[in-house]
């Protein structure tokens, strides 16, 4: 009988990724619902490294150290998490809708022959111990709730909406060690290069605090601005569609629907009007500022704080006054 819910975590260089301890909480959560146990699993790396999330609620540890899957690939991850639950039948398996969990979780999804929701922003109970998932429709519009069928219930929470709990530092969990038992054709596809962003620039997915710039910023040039700004708060810069297609920003600043989706504390909003995509990659921030000298812009519909003025005018303002609250 298929019982407990587990988590797919995620490593990059060897250390876990934020995106990690969010999963492992979520699955903490439900589970002290269900009355029922956490497992998780980590690919490439080491056990001293996967023992961490006992603090965020694993009670069990499946690790596959080898050098051999340190870096993320598709059909070795694939085989090994598949294989790791076949054996354990978990009720459920939540992973994040990160760039790589995405293209993981169909994969897996498919080899399993179970149902799969994608991009949640919420999963809760309902009576029959079933977990409910609640996913944006409509870029964002309605919300739907879906009930994947099979088992494992498979899920994928968007990155940043699912808060982290209090670690448990004296929570300890049973690590299992995992031979990497796959064929060579399994690695038909290796890694060559990883070209790695030196800018020292913020994960747009992983930010607390995004200011963005739109067609209002009138030009690459002016985005000094804005990043002033977010150097100030600690935060990542993103672009709309209109900016990137412009050539101002490159496409990895990209917020909205053809772009990333983000979930930070606080979106800042400066010369973005609000088109339909746009909103459907921000609108599940928790706090959203928008600036723009148009009243009638749709970004105020979703705004929780709305700035009628020049950006060019408003947003140094908003550098100088934050600089004085962070020095306090």
């Amino acid at each position: 009988m298929a019982e407990g819910i587990w988590f797919v975590a995620e490593q990059r260089d060897g250390e876990l990724r934020k995106v990690s301890y969010e999963v492992a909480s979520t699955a903490r959560r439900l589970a002290d619902e269900a009355g029922t146990s956490v497992a998780g699993i980590l690919v490439g790396a080491s056990q001293d490294v996967a023992a961490k999330l006992a603090a965020y609620g694993a009670d069990k540890l499946f690790v596959v150290d080898d050098e051999k899957v340190r870096d993320y690939l598709p059909v070795p991850y694939t085989q090994i998490i598949a294989k790791i639950v076949k054996e354990g039948a978990p009720a459920a398996l939540i992973m994040s809708a990160s760039t790589q969990g995405k293209d993981l979780a169909s994969r897996l999804a498919a080899r399993l022959g179970v149902g799969l929701a994608m991009d949640l922003v919420a999963l809760s109970l309902n009576d029959d111990k079933k977990i409910v998932a609640k996913r944006p429709i409509y870029a964002g519009k309605v919300f739907a709730d879906v009930l994947p069928a099979g088992d494992p219930q498979m899920f994928t929470t968007r990155p940043n909406v699912m808060s982290v709990i209090e670690p448990d530092e004296s929570k300890k969990a049973e690590v299992v060690s995992v031979a990497l038992d796959l064929d060579e054709k399994a690695f038909a596809t290796k890694v060559a290069e990883i070209l790695k962003d030196t800018s020292g620039k913020i994960e747009l997915t992983e930010a607390d605090i995004i200011v963005s710039g739109g067609r209002g910023m009138k030009g690459p040039e002016n985005y000094h601005i804005i990043e002033e700004l977010a150097a100030v708060l600690g935060a990542a810069v993103g672009a709309s569609r209109s900016a990137v297609d412009a050539g101002w920003r490159p496409h990895t600043d990209q917020v909205g629907q053809t772009g990333k989706v983000v979930s930070p504390n606080m979106y800042i909003a400066c010369g973005i009007s609000g088109a339909i995509q746009h909103l459907a990659g921000m609108s599940s921030s928790k706090v959203i500022v928008a600036v723009n000298k148009d009243a009638e812009a749709p970004i105020f519909q979703k705004a929780d704080y709305g700035i009628v003025a020049d950006l060019f005018e408003a947003v140094p303002v908003m550098t100088r006054e934050f600089k004085k609250v962070m020095a306090e």
